[in-house]
């Protein structure tokens, strides 16, 4: 299939999310999909939902038109432009994670306009919505039924690995995966640098940051860094407006567990209600709660940072991704910085 055919589908998709997420009904054949299937991705959200609580409505609502967003015709053509189409397709598996909803859809469409076959590893926590991905791209071209495979058990017939998951599953995915070309993700975390100048919109976005898919994602803000002398009640004034997070169970269950551990440390840490603050190292941080550290020269914690840059995903300040940006990358924002369209390009 060639690549502007694909782009054609993928922006295609791209009209379905939208429609999806701002609750239109149906809007017609020129969408690609009959009534039917359109109705049935309500049903396959809460079925996603039902399997992994974290992935509420109002999260995958959020995926879907963070996704609309970027499939766009012009921008998945100008994008894809700077890279060669494959003359030769590969067979590309792709072993995803489950972390926040739709998290392997960037490997996925970089796979296909790279001109590669996928061999799909989903999730168990969010096979619903790859699944359905899949499923809407075969209804407008059935010719997905050869390029898209799925993996039953272990991998096999790849030629190349893309694989995300954990500091330790990555250990045995190097192992596993020597011998052929990979990439290969581990834990990483989005940090924060204020000035101390912030406005209310600024630290309310950044609440976003922090709070958006509950703090699972790897671009989420998991510490901030805050001047000397902040007044660190600026900050829990600014993130208020997200205090009904806290209405969520299983995050609720998360900050009383943690609340309590840190108790019973007798650890030094603020407490707004639904937010445990703890001054730490540490730039990753536990559900329901986040780290921070006091600076007096930004240029020298910048430096500092760098020599820790294989742990951070993204820094949010009014320097790098603007408050409230964290989860909404651009198509060539590429997860640990690896050029996952290069790396497609040269197998």
């Amino acid at each position: 299939m060639e690549r502007e055919r694909i782009i054609e589908h993928l922006a295609l998709l791209g009209r379905i999310f939208e429609s999806i997420a701002a609750g239109h009904p149906w809007p017609g054949y020129e969408i690609g999909i009959s009534k039917d299937e359109y109705e049935d991705i309500d049903r396959l959200i809460e079925e996603a939902e039902r399997l992994n609580g974290w992935f509420t409505r109002q999260q995958v609502i959020f995926a879907l038109a963070s996704w609309a967003e970027l499939l766009k015709e012009e921008l998945l053509k100008s994008w894809s432009s700077h890279y060669p189409f494959a003359e030769e397709s590969k067979r590309v598996g792709l072993i995803m994670a489950g972390n926040i909803p739709m998290v392997g859809m960037h490997d996925l469409i970089s796979v296909l306009l790279s001109g590669h076959h996928l061999i799909l590893r989903p999730s168990s926590d969010d096979h619903v919505l790859i699944r359905m991905v899949v499923a809407l791209l075969t209804t407008l071209d059935e010719a997905y039924h050869d390029i898209i495979q799925w993996a039953d058990g272990k991998l096999k017939g790849h030629e190349a690995i893309i694989a995300t998951g954990s500091d330790n599953t990555s250990r045995y995915f190097e192992y596993y995966f020597s011998q052929v070309p990979h990439i290969i993700r581990k834990n990483r975390n989005g940090i924060a640098i204020l000035n101390g100048q912030e406005t209310e919109a600024e630290l309310k976005a950044l609440g976003q940051d922090i709070f958006q898919y509950f703090g699972l994602g790897c671009r989420n803000v998991s510490k901030i860094y805050v001047p000397e002398g902040y007044d660190l009640d600026t900050f829990f004034g600014g993130i208020y407006p997200h205090h009904s997070i806290i209405e969520h169970n299983k995050y609720a269950n998360n900050y009383d567990y943690y609340r309590s551990v840190f108790l019973l440390n007798e650890d030094n840490i603020l407490d707004n209600g639904f937010l445990l603050l703890k001054r730490h190292e540490a730039l990753a941080s536990p559900m329901a709660s986040l780290h921070y550290e006091r600076y007096s020269d930004e240029d020298a914690l910048r430096k500092s940072l760098s020599a820790q840059s294989d742990q951070i995903q993204c820094i949010v300040s009014r320097k790098d991704v603007p408050f409230g940006k964290a989860q909404s990358p651009a198509l060539d924002d590429y997860a640990d910085g690896v050029d996952t369209m290069q790396f497609l390009a040269e197998l």
